[in-house]
């Protein structure tokens, strides 16, 4: 079967943005044609200043609210990354065939530190690096493909470019992977800024709708969305990125196409009722299952155990090709 891999990464509540533009696609399409695994990528998180009990409690939140969303353990392997040493193993072997200039070309990068520099706070090196990491989340799994919106799509291409000299410098390790994108909200944008991604590493703000959001939160929320000069209700993402977000989350939300929806309106307030009220919905199964989850903390700690084991049963074979390709010595007690 196709293996897929694909991770949130515990900094911050997770999103509207990231359960339709992934965490749904998993549940309902990829665990049921791939080998798939699913990760919680706590490692990633330590790349920028953070309060550790807030890293621990968001990574179980993630774990449960990717289960709530539908992912089940019989079918994909769910864990935390941290729970699964060959992920740090692999990434400084990586890190021994990247260039220092492909790190500092990245664009999540460029921005971060920018941002970084700018509060007056000093830019860790994890950050500069933790790209090599994701690739090594992706490549110790023979991953064919990674479901990740577009603006991951340059971390995966370096994944590949990373696998393909490994492969040609040390001999075939690496299956080549490739980005796969999600036709429709595979990027939720802020509804406050509408040409920026709704983030849930952000602030919180009403442009953010949280898959835990009480209803009446959400609705206040799509409500107050921002909207574009004019009364003509059209699907524009170049001139109306405001109502082009709303609908591309109502079509996500409904099954429908935006541009086909955009007809069916003459009023921005009209819209916003029927987005809010469709968000409503799509989110109350989700929520219903985390409370359940909640109340069963041994049942989650059980899957990411269970998960964890299977992941580093599966990893470990190509780790250690790589260890033994790149030119390492193998343990002793591995060589009797």
């Amino acid at each position: 079967m196709t293996r897929v891999f694909s991770g949130v990464k515990p900094t911050g509540h997770l999103t509207l943005g990231n359960y339709l533009g992934a965490m749904r696609q998993w549940a309902a399409v990829d665990q049921h044609r791939s080998d798939a695994l699913f990760c919680v990528v706590d490692l990633h998180a330590l790349t920028v200043d953070h309060d550790p009990a807030r890293v621990r409690r968001l990574s179980r939140q993630s774990a449960s609210l990717l289960l709530a969303a539908g992912l089940d353990p019989g079918l994909c392997t769910v864990f935390v990354q941290s729970h699964v040493d060959e992920h740090a193993r692999l990434s400084y072997v990586l890190e021994c065939v990247a260039t220092d200039g492909e790190m500092r070309r990245m664009i999540q990068y460029k921005e971060k530190a920018a941002r970084e520099r700018e509060r007056g706070g000093s830019v860790r090196l994890s950050l500069l690096t933790y790209p090599v990491l994701m690739a090594a989340d992706i490549l110790a799994y023979g991953t064919d493909e990674v479901p990740v919106g577009h603006d991951q799509t340059q971390h995966v291409e370096l994944a590949r470019d990373l696998a393909v000299r490994f492969n040609q410098r040390y001999g075939h390790t690496f299956v080549v992977p490739r980005a796969t994108n999600p036709a429709v909200a595979a990027r939720v944008m802020n509804l406050q800024e509408p040409t920026s991604k709704m983030g849930k590493s952000d602030d919180v703000g009403p442009g953010i709708v949280y898959l835990l959001d009480e209803p009446d939160v959400v609705r206040k929320k799509v409500m107050r969305a921002v909207t574009d000069s004019g009364r003509e209700v059209v699907y524009d993402r170049e001139e109306r990125p405001g109502l082009a977000n709303l609908l591309e989350i109502l079509a996500a939300c409904t099954g429908g196409g935006p541009a086909e929806l955009a007809e069916a309106y003459d009023s921005y307030g009209a819209l916003k009722k029927d987005t809010a009220e469709a968000v409503v919905e799509v989110l109350r199964p989700v929520q219903r299952r985390h409370q359940e989850l909640c109340a069963d903390p041994g049942y989650v700690e059980g899957v990411l155990r269970e998960g964890a084991e299977k992941a580093r049963g599966m990893a470990r074979p190509t780790v250690d090709a790589a260890y033994r390709a790149i030119g390492l010595l193998p343990p002793v007690n591995a060589a009797r």
